[in-house]
């Protein structure tokens, strides 16, 4: 009978616990960690005999916060406007990334990398200096907004305090802030067609446009989807930009209120309304339901048909 000598044992491969053990406990302890002890103070309320002790209450504060007469109007306010608020970003945003990426792609390398720059540079700035320098420019009384628009014929408006535009123009001036990132996975997937294809296709006798529409937009789908649940996440995580130019209270009369100021709010209080960790928590929670929804509808069911298009 013969034996297969065994070769030798391979080590566990250490050196890789040794180097993702520092991202793996900052993360732990800075994302995952908070992220569920906020979803386990969503199922607590204070004690009415002890405030400063906490009792299980499961799902009460969800169904409190979805039907109350105070909250209620707030919350399903808050929802629709980030629903418009994300419908923006996809109709706006997205197509003129990608529009960018396309022009780009066929300009020079030195050419390109200054309009990259360009086009990018708002993102790395800050919230507090957007939300500064487009409050400036929007002033409708020493705003160059209202010239600049009239040069073509448009009348003057306030902006930002009109109930009816403060939430569309808020979600333009997202768009001019972070189009650049949207760009760049653009123009990645674009670059990264081989010429060969398109060469061919040219050959054939396609024309610009349909060389784009029958050979780059099926190869760079799956890059249309990451972009799609990054900026569904993205936009249902928005905060910073209208605390910035409208406030906690999202005015005028709550028309900028998304579901991140309504938790600011509920969590922390503002004026008169008294801080209820236990029902922001809840707040943090209906966010998290929705994004970790879109997130799986993605993974499960768009991903994979997406996936056939990858060259």
């Amino acid at each position: 009978m013969r034996v297969l000598a065994r070769g030798p044992r391979r080590k566990f491969p250490t050196h890789i616990i040794v180097f993702l053990a520092p991202a793996f406990l900052i993360y732990t302890v800075f994302m995952v960690y908070p992220l569920f002890d906020s979803l386990r103070l969503s199922l607590f309320a204070p004690d009415p005999e002890s405030p400063q002790e906490e009792t299980f209450v499961g799902f009460q504060n969800y169904q409190t916060l979805l039907t109350s007469e105070f909250s209620g109007p707030r919350v399903q306010g808050a929802l629709q406007n980030n629903v418009r608020f994300f419908a923006i970003h996809m109709l706006v945003q997205n197509p003129i990334a990608l529009l960018l990426a396309t022009l780009l792609a066929g300009v020079a390398r030195r050419t390109g990398a200054i309009y990259r720059t360009l086009i990018f540079t708002p993102t790395v700035l800050s919230f507090v200096l957007v939300g500064f320098i487009w409050s400036i420019i929007l002033n409708p009384i020493w705003g160059i907004a209202d010239d600049v628009l009239g040069l073509v014929g448009l009348d003057a408006a306030p902006w930002m305090g009109l109930p009816e535009s403060a939430l569309n123009t808020l979600g333009l001036i997202s768009v001019w802030q972070f189009v650049g990132i949207p760009m760049m996975l653009f123009l990645v997937a674009i670059i990264g067609i081989p010429e060969e294809v398109i060469e061919a296709a040219r050959v054939d006798g396609a024309t610009s446009w349909g060389v784009f529409w029958r050979i780059k937009f099926p190869l760079i789908l799956p890059t249309v989807g990451v972009v799609s649940v990054l900026t569904f996440v993205g936009n249902f995580n928005a905060f910073d930009l209208v605390y910035t130019m409208q406030g906690a209270l999202a005015g005028p009369n709550f028309s900028t209120d998304l579901l991140g100021t309504l938790f600011y709010r509920t969590f922390f209080g503002f004026q008169l309304t008294p801080p209820s960790p236990t029902m922001g928590a809840a707040v943090a929670g209906i966010m998290f339901m929705i994004i970790l929804t879109g997130v799986v509808v993605y993974l499960l069911g768009i991903q994979a048909r997406l996936r056939q298009y990858e060259f």
